[in-house]
């Protein structure tokens, strides 16, 4: 899995005061009204995912195709609320943007065994340690998240490693969600680092 989200050289004062002030209306509203219904679409998709997995030990090609576009989706609104990018975020599962990107691979073949663990066991053997460090690390990204955006007001520039670190959280979750997706099956790394 490969996610990025560009780190600009300079950012918009007055993009990042209209999100503050007006993004819950303008940007918030509309993306999370059309995500819900997604959500829903994509929650029926992957159970029966989950079938076609435990018994052909593949996951239909189009429903990952459409999974890994709501999960593009997310990364764009996301990647705008918490001010790592400028501009608006594009709607729909096949919605572009240049400033960020999600490329997950289709796995030809998936463990019928490990979907069953996953089903069974995943919120205690991947949801709870994982959890319990991102619960901390999402903590401290709101706060760099605040302090930057006084920081972006007054000099334009959102200090690097506090965009790293963000990034990194996102890319972290995002790896946890893929795989309690049943979306692959290598075990997520505790850390957000690249591959």
């Amino acid at each position: 899995m490969t996610l990025t989200i560009k780190h600009q050289e300079t950012y918009s004062r007055g993009e990042l005061l209209l999100r503050t002030i007006f993004g819950f209306f303008y940007i918030g509203i509309p993306h999370f009204f059309l995500l819900f219904f997604v959500g829903i679409w994509s929650a029926i998709l992957q159970f029966i995912s989950f079938w076609a997995i435990l018994f052909t030990g593949r996951y239909p090609e189009s429903f990952f195709e459409f999974q890994v576009g709501v999960m593009r989706w997310n990364i764009r609104l996301n990647a705008r609320l918490m001010n790592l990018s400028d501009g608006y975020p594009a709607f729909g599962i096949h919605g572009t943007d240049d400033q960020t990107s999600l490329d997950v691979p289709y796995p030809e073949s998936l463990s019928r065994g490990l979907a069953i663990v996953k089903l069974l066991f995943g919120a205690i053997y991947v949801g709870i340690p994982h959890g319990f460090i991102l619960f901390f690390r999402l903590i401290w990204g709101s706060i760099l998240t605040f302090i930057a955006f006084w920081v972006v007001l007054f000099t334009g520039k959102y200090p690097e490693s506090w965009h790293t670190f963000n990034v990194n959280t996102m890319r972290w979750s995002t790896r946890v969600n893929i795989y309690l997706g049943f979306m692959n099956d290598k075990y997520p790394p505790f850390s957000g680092q690249p591959d």
